[in-house]
């Protein structure tokens, strides 16, 4: 393979502070999986941190076997952008889109999306762990986000 062929995948097309936080989240615990052991325990604590300890093993558990499933039958190497970056490369892009596509129930467009990173055997695998992934990840979000007090609701406006 050559340079080129590498770099195709890593081409910018967004930044983590114009996507949503939870689609942030998952670019981010992307990259540090790919980081290696220290990298993983990072990003396990998103799950460890928020969910009871059965349902964030079981989480973390689907996330990385979405990773190692598209990484292990991409049609090239998977490429991503350093942790500390706000560039969101090409892959890292389809990673979420096609996580975004199948939590929002839209399993067959899931699987073509897929296919961009890994061949059509694996595409229905890959639909379905991605629908999980994103369940759980938009779930830790909401429940970090949600409402802590009257004031933090939208239909109340605080002037001063």
């Amino acid at each position: 393979m050559n340079p080129e062929h590498h770099r195709r995948g890593g081409a910018t097309v967004s930044a983590l502070n114009r996507m949503d936080s939870w689609e942030a989240n998952l670019v981010l615990n992307l990259r540090l999986w790919c980081e290696g052991p220290n990298g993983q325990n990072h990003a396990r604590r998103d799950y460890t941190g928020a969910l009871p300890e059965q349902d964030a093993d079981r989480a973390w558990n689907n996330f990385e076997k979405l990773v190692e499933k598209i990484v292990g039958t991409a049609h090239r190497p998977l490429v991503r952008h350093e942790v500390g970056c706000n560039c969101v490369g090409s892959d890292e892009c389809v990673f979420v889109h096609l996580i975004r596509t199948a939590s929002d129930g839209h399993l067959n467009d899931a699987a073509l999306i897929a296919t961009l990173l890994s061949g059509p055997a694996h595409a229905e695998h890959i639909a379905i762990l991605a629908g999980e992934v994103g369940d759980t990840i938009r779930r830790i979000h909401r429940a970090a986000n949600a409402p802590h007090s009257p004031a933090d609701k939208t239909r109340v406006v605080r002037l001063h």
